[in-house]
């Protein structure tokens, strides 16, 4: 025996009555804001839907199949998901992939917290700001040009080695240092770009907080980890989940510094971003659509789940100025 539980007529109309007095009690501009909502977001929401929300959901169907962009579908189920389980280069992306996200970051955020206290310090840190942030300008291609010629065994690096006694400088540009170099252009590339966004959060905060730390006695250190710190923490942590997103992209930076005309990197430096274009796109075998987007879909999780945890363990009280 079920019981139905119906809503009463009164309490239906005491509701739109309520909501209705609610709406006489807003001004106009509020009533116009609520006129001009959707007019003015559905644009971007249909945008946001055909370009991003679309893609990832094709993405996420294909990557059930077995397909070389082609020939007909061929339904594979989870089994791309476990060839990358079993893949050891994926394995080895995967891990490139979270040193790059962990390791760089933390050494990338470092250097930027250290920059940040020295130029709050400075009477004039434009000129420095703009010299930091020079790096992020430039392209790629132009980082994989100079390194080649700085650190080929007759470049002024290596001349300048032997100069200082050393015989036998390391082979930079060999196949078990290229990661490394892209991890240390990335960082050096990186800082001056997240130090910029965190000096405009410390640009905003309030002289007298500063003022009275020094009265107080706070040496700089003290400064700015119990004013600078506390009060720019939602900037760094928004700073935190852009690292997270643009580590997981990174592509043109080891292409340029491991590949050549006709070859990609070798797999020892691949990021989960190369390893889904050597899939979709590979030298010498057909396409593996499917598998380049399981891939895909795995890094795609990988960023969703790392944000979360960020903005998680990040989260503080809002501290109003």
């Amino acid at each position: 025996m079920t019981a139905q539980v119906t809503q009463s007529p009164r309490i239906g109309r005491a509701r739109g009555d309520s909501l209705r007095r609610a709406r006489r009690s807003e001004g106009p501009l509020e009533r116009q804001h609520r006129r001009t909502f959707w007019p003015f977001a559905a644009p971007a929401l249909l945008f946001y839907l055909v370009l991003f929300i679309a893609p990832i959901a094709f993405a996420a169907y294909t990557s059930f199949y077995k397909w070389d962009g082609l020939s007909p579908m061929s339904n594979r189920g989870l089994n791309n998901y476990r060839i990358l389980w079993r893949d050891p280069v994926f394995h080895t992306a995967l891990t490139n992939t979270l040193k790059i996200l962990i390791v760089g970051g933390v050494v990338t955020f470092v250097i930027a917290l250290g920059l940040t206290m020295i130029l709050r310090e400075m009477n004039r840190g434009l000129f420095a700001r703009s010299v930091l942030f020079f790096p992020t300008l430039v392209n790629a291609m132009v980082f994989g040009i100079a390194a080649g010629f700085l650190f080929s065994p007759s470049g002024p690096v290596d001349q300048v080695l032997h100069a200082l006694g050393w015989q036998t400088p390391p082979q930079w540009l060999s196949t078990e240092n290229i990661f490394p170099m892209v991890m240390g252009t990335l960082i050096w590339t990186s800082t001056g770009f997240y130090t910029a966004i965190i000096m405009a959060g410390v640009d905003q905060i309030p002289q007298y907080l500063y003022e009275a730390a020094e009265l107080d006695g706070c040496n700089a250190w003290q400064r700015f980890r119990h004013v600078t710190l506390p009060m720019a923490w939602e900037v760094i942590s928004v700073c935190a989940v852009l690292w997270t997103v643009s580590s997981v992209n990174i592509f043109q930076l080891i292409l340029v510094f491991g590949g050549s005309n006709s070859n990609l990197p070798p797999a020892d430096s691949w990021n989960t971003a190369l390893y889904v274009y050597g899939e979709a796109f590979p030298q010498s075998s057909a396409p593996e659509l499917g598998l380049a987007t399981a891939a895909a879909m795995v890094a795609l999780l990988l960023v969703a789940v790392i944000t979360i945890l960020l903005r998680r363990l990040m989260r503080r009280e809002r501290i109003e100025y």
